[in-house]
């Protein structure tokens, strides 16, 4: 049993890591936005007949 215990102790610190890491680039770094142009092939945009 304390060898599950210590696993899920390391799984659980990994998993927090993680988040925290997630969470960071989430709050402190700021995308950066430009303008996009899409062409569109004009057979997509018609009916099949």
């Amino acid at each position: 049993m304390p060898s599950l215990l210590r696993f899920l102790v390391v799984v659980g610190f990994l998993v927090g890591l993680i988040y925290g890491a997630i969470y960071a680039l989430a709050s402190y770094i700021e995308p950066t936005t430009r303008e996009m142009t899409v062409t569109v092939p004009r057979d997509i945009l018609t009916k099949p007949r």
